[in-house]
This record gives C-alpha cells, sequence and structure tokens, in this order.
C-alpha cells in the first residue's frame, strides 16, 4: 500500500510530497479525465490506475491494494465508503442482422423469445432476467460478447461495456425498463486521507480554488481590544474677570 502523508496538502508544502495515489477501477469505467485533473493540480504525486476484474475491485481496497476504487453498486459496505458517481444506461447486445437492430430502443418484452447470455462477471443485479437464460455461463463479458457474434444469444450489460467490446459485426440497443448500474467511488472508512479527500474533490467536481484536503479547525475569534482609557476631561473654568483699566466712578 502507497504511504500516507501526515500533514495537509497545500500549494506551500506539495514541493516536499513524495507519496503516490493507487487507483482501481473496474472495465468499462474511463478514469482519464479525473486522472488529468490529478495530475494538473498535484504534479509531484504520481496516480497509479490498475484496472481489475469486477469481482475484484471490492477485495483491491480490503486488502490495501489499491488506495481507492471506481466500481459497480451494489458492493458489501462494510467498513467502505461508497459515493455513486453517475448512473449507466443499460442496452442489448444483438447481431446487427438481428430484428432488434431495427429499433431505436426495445423492451424487455422484446426479450422473451431470445436467449441471453450471463456471464460469470455480471454486473447488473437482475433476479429475473426475461427469455431464457443460456446453460453456459461464459467466464467474462468479453467471452460473452464472442458467442453473441456467433450466434448463441444476445447480452445485456451497460452501455459502457458495450462500447468497450464494440465489434464491427455487432450493435447494441437501449433496454428502457431494465435495471441500471450505477458507478461509485470507494475507499476503507478508516484510510480517508489527505489525498483521498483530494481526489473525491476532483470527482465532485470542486475547482482548483475549492478548500482542498480536510477541512482546517476554525481559528478561534480574536478578542476585541479595549478601548484606550479616555483622560478626564478638566472642567471647564467660568469666564476669567476682564482686564483692563478700572472705571472711573462719577
Amino acid at each position: 500500500m502507497p504511504s500516507r502523508v501526515t500533514s495537509p496538502i497545500t500549494p506551500g508544502n506539495l514541493a516536499a510530497v513524495t507519496e503516490s495515489f493507487s487507483l482501481a477501477y473496474v472495465p468499462g469505467v474511463t478514469p482519464g479525465k479525473w486522472a488529468r485533473i490529478w495530475s494538473e493540480r498535484l504534479p509531484r504525486v504520481p496516480l497509479h490506475l490498475l484496472q481489475v476484474p469486477p469481482g475484484e475491485a471490492e477485495a483491491k481496497i480490503r486488502d490495501r491494494g489499491a488506495d481507492a476504487a471506481l466500481l459497480r453498486l451494489p458492493i458489501d459496505r462494510t467498513g467502505l465508503h461508497a459515493i455513486p458517481l453517475y448512473t449507466e444506461n443499460t442496452v442489448v447486445v444483438v447481431p446487427k442482422d438481428h430484428l432488434i437492430a431495427a429499433a431505436d430502443e426495445v423492451s424487455t418484452v422484446d426479450l422473451a423469445d431470445d436467449v441471453l447470455l450471463h456471464p460469470l462477471d455480471y454486473t447488473l443485479g437482475w433476479e429475473q432476467p426475461p427469455g431464457e437464460l443460456a446453460l453456459h455461463r461464459p467466464a467474462t463479458t468479453g467471452d460473452a460478447v464472442e458467442l453473441v457474434a456467433a450466434g448463441v444469444g444476445l447480452l445485456v450489460v451497460p452501455q459502457s461495456l458495450a462500447r468497450l467490446h464494440h465489434r464491427r459485426d455487432l450493435t447494441y440497443r437501449p433496454l428502457t425498463d431494465a435495471p441500471e448500474s450505477q458507478v461509485a467511488l470507494s475507499w476503507l472508512e478508516e484510510e480517508t486521507t489527505d489525498l483521498m479527500e483530494q481526489f473525491i474533490g476532483i470527482v465532485r467536481g470542486r475547482t482548483v480554488n475549492s478548500t482542498r484536503g480536510r477541512q482546517p479547525e476554525p481559528a478561534k475569534p480574536k478578542a476585541k481590544p479595549k478601548p484606550k482609557a479616555q483622560p478626564p476631561k478638566k472642567p471647564q473654568q467660568r469666564g476669567a474677570p476682564r482686564r483692563g483699566k478700572p472705571r472711573r466712578r462719577g
């Protein structure tokens, strides 16, 4: 596990930072934008990207093989923080000559007569998928896409995975009433470090001028200075008698 910083990271002490940050991510998730922002804001802190199979992302965090992970929910949140980031559209992958390819979008009713592939790394929590489940479960989503191309069956996945495994002989269509996949940022509860706070700020869209790292303790209000004692005012004297020559009495 990469070492941790012990003091808040600020532009003033950035030059002294030598730690690194490791981020695991599952297939279909693209951390490139956030990685670019990281390199701009923390150029002296390397960000290591680790692609992991969907079923290993949670364990990667718990084993401290990565500081955080971009993964798909649901997960066992015991001892973990998880910030949902966005929801993915669900699509069905079909051969280009399939009837579904002629539609703009489909529903689960349209899949009632089709065979659906259910890979072992399946990411959608679908208790009762439509159609008929294939007897053979391919090991990975990539293997399932190959079987779709071979005409064995269809595959329902998040749209990002359909794009990742794109083939010229296949296409995909939105599935309007299927479960959706939610991508989240997750990390150990006891490992909310300053670098972790930095990355949370990036994925949440905080600007470079926003408060970074842990919030500093509020400064105690300064005591108002006591007003200086004013010197006592001198009593006003009555008008002094006029000086001059006295008048002569008649």
